[in-house]
């Protein structure tokens, strides 16, 4: 390779600005985008192939944000790697090169080696002995973020949309192993750097848990199993979910405790009520603006928040997941584990690092429940008797869990549900998130955060 690293990512700017929104972590799909420029380029690895480690610029009306990309180079591109294809630069073929297992192999050994390189410093954890010369399998499951798989050992995530500071995933991590979480997949290394003096966390290595199973498709499971039977209630199914939700109640709980220990907690009182109902305003007005359907629950909405804001108890804050759905939790034989506490990924890196109300988290996983429970549902346009007896039967099972959930919860800590009024409020603004999302993602679903807010707020 002639050219320097910086050259290459210039040279494929174009080619860039097709591929970028093809990619699922890619967050910037709703917008045109407009130009793509290197921030930081270096080789990792020289010859046929070549490995170039990347930091790029995106704009998008008017906006700037940064990605991490693994870029590999061969003269001649493998048929199994003809997918990750982006474009050609000086008859050498240029590609996504987290799907190489040749060449990832080689993040996992200078983390083990504990090596720094080209300004990137690849740390392994105090008292962490790694294996070397694994190969890598990257996770197909959508998400946002690319994660890598080292035989049934480690889970490499490479974060793709970069933020400054450390990753919020990786300083949540470290505190709750100081805590001896059980609920958590022990960190064991990270890749650093920095950018224009601002370090930045671009991966964090962890245990990997190959037995474990996904809330979410466990949940799912559930409810096919009791949508296919003709006249018994939830409890009566044999693929009953509500002990684990209840046991999952109780992994939250652990979680957030752990978390307030190690990191410690606070209490806020008017003001803080203040910014998040003026939040969660501004977050209906912005949907309103582009979802009309949206409308005919905007007076229940306003209420709902509106009555946040007159509580006069103080609320507890602390550091919390701040994105907890069935997705982001996994049952192994021991327990519940809670996975990727970087937050929500389109919330300022502020808010992801601000204490918060553990409500939040409790009102996502009550979301989620609501999600596992009408996901069968998508499509049908309702009106049958056979239909409206589906409807029942998935509002009977999600009722089960939420409350399952919060007596899990209440067993390890405060009840939840003797906070309502900001619980409900915390759901229904993470339901008009979920409106705005279903919107610009999948219209199909959009009935689904609908007619949980019509529930809530009897509209």
């Amino acid at each position: 390779m002639t050219s320097s690293p910086t050259e290459v990512i210039t040279e494929l700017a174009d080619a860039l600005r097709e591929w970028l929104p093809t990619q699922r972590w890619f967050a910037g799909k709703d917008r045109p985008v407009e130009s793509v420029r290197p921030v930081h380029a270096v080789s990792l690895v020289d010859g046929d192939p070549a490995l170039l480690h990347s930091v790029i610029e995106v704009r998008q009306n008017g906006s700037a944000d940064r990605y991490q990309l693994l870029l590999g180079l061969r003269a001649d591109l493998p048929e199994h790697l003809g997918h990750a294809w982006i474009g050609t630069r000086a008859q050498l073929a240029c590609y996504d090169a987290t799907q190489d297992t040749e060449l990832t192999g080689l993040l996992l050994d200078l983390i083990a080696r504990g090596e720094t390189h080209a300004g990137l410093d690849f740390q392994h954890e105090p008292g962490a002995e790694l294996e070397i010369a694994l190969r890598s399998r990257p996770v197909g499951a959508e998400q946002s973020n690319t994660s890598l798989v080292y035989g049934h050992h480690y889970i490499l995530k490479l974060f793709r949309k970069l933020v400054t500071g450390t990753n919020p995933d990786l300083t949540l991590h470290r505190a709750l192993r100081t805590q001896r979480c059980e609920h958590i997949a022990e960190p064991l290394g990270a890749i650093q750097g920095s950018l224009n003096g601002e370090e930045v966390t671009f991966g964090m290595l962890q245990r990997f848990l190959p037995d474990a199973a996904d809330g979410w498709a466990m949940a799912t499971a559930s409810v096919r199993d009791l949508m296919a039977e003709g006249d018994l209630h939830p409890d009566e199914v044999g693929g009953d979910f509500a002990g684990e939700a209840r046991r999952l109640g109780q992994a939250v709980a652990e979680v957030h405790a752990d978390l307030a220990a190690a990191l410690g907690s606070g209490s806020e009182g008017s003001d803080l009520l203040d910014r998040t109902v003026d939040a969660m305003q501004r977050r209906l007005d912005a949907v309103l603006a582009s979802v009309p359907e949206l409308g005919a629950h905007e007076a229940g909405l306003r209420s709902a928040f509106d009555a946040a804001r007159e509580l006069s108890e103080p609320i507890a804050v602390q550091h919390i997941h701040g994105d907890l759905h069935l997705g982001q939790v996994l049952r192994t034989v021991l327990g519940w584990v809670l996975i990727d506490f970087e937050g929500e990924p389109a919330a300022p890196a502020a808010e992801r690092l601000s204490l918060r109300s553990p409500l939040r988290d409790v009102a996502g996983m009550l979301r989620s429940f609501d999600y596992a429970a009408h996901q069968l549902l998508v499509g049908h346009p309702g009106g049958s008797g056979a239909e409206d007896q589906l409807t029942v039967r998935a509002l009977e099972w999600a009722r089960r869990n939420r409350d399952a959930f919060c007596d899990g919860y209440a067993e390890k800590a405060e009840d939840p549900r003797e906070h309502a009024v900001l619980l409900r409020a915390l759901e229904l603004d993470k339901a008009v998130y979920e409106v705005a999302y279903e919107h610009g993602n999948r219209p199909e679903w959009l009935a689904v955060p609908l007619s949980s807010i019509a529930r809530i707020t009897g509209s």
